[in-house]
């Protein structure tokens, strides 16, 4: 059994630059016309890594190999009653980003400078600081493929 979380986030960055989607600009969902990160909210039963490798299938096509997910750690959620939300990192060396298959989700999806996405007014504020605490972890993240 797993402690109780509510959704997973990863940061899949390659040759200094992350992966990012432009949310749907809808006035219904959370940060609407902002640029995020892959993953979402928990299915029953699911596992943290479980979660958020499901997503990264969903959103964008990619099957990550579990092992690859080199940094992981809990922040609390940040909308209203929400639960832990698990953020998740994978640096890929030679990532080809011919493999993705955009889903249904968001208007569109880019790989990005590092820097550009930290710096992104329209970013997702709270997954700003969760990489910039995975870069200080791990200054592979930055080296260029």
């Amino acid at each position: 059994m797993h402690q109780p979380f509510d959704g997973a986030k990863l940061a899949l960055l390659s040759g200094g630059r992350i992966l990012t989607m432009l949310r749907d600009d809808k006035p219904d969902i959370p940060f609407p016309d902002m640029w995020d990160l892959p993953g979402g909210g928990r299915d029953p039963g699911e596992s943290p890594q479980d979660c958020v490798l499901r997503e990264t299938w969903e959103e964008f096509g990619l099957r990550i190999a579990p092992e690859l997910l080199t940094y992981r750690k809990a922040h609390k959620g940040t909308l209203q009653g929400q639960g832990d939300v698990w953020f998740f990192a994978v640096v890929l060396a030679n990532f080809d980003p011919g493999l993705v298959r955009f889903g249904d989700e968001g208007q569109r999806w880019e790989m990005m400078d590092i820097d550009t996405f930290l710096n992104h007014p329209r970013a997702v504020r709270h997954l700003q600081q969760h990489l910039r605490e995975f870069l200080c972890y791990d200054d592979i993240a930055t080296r260029p493929a």
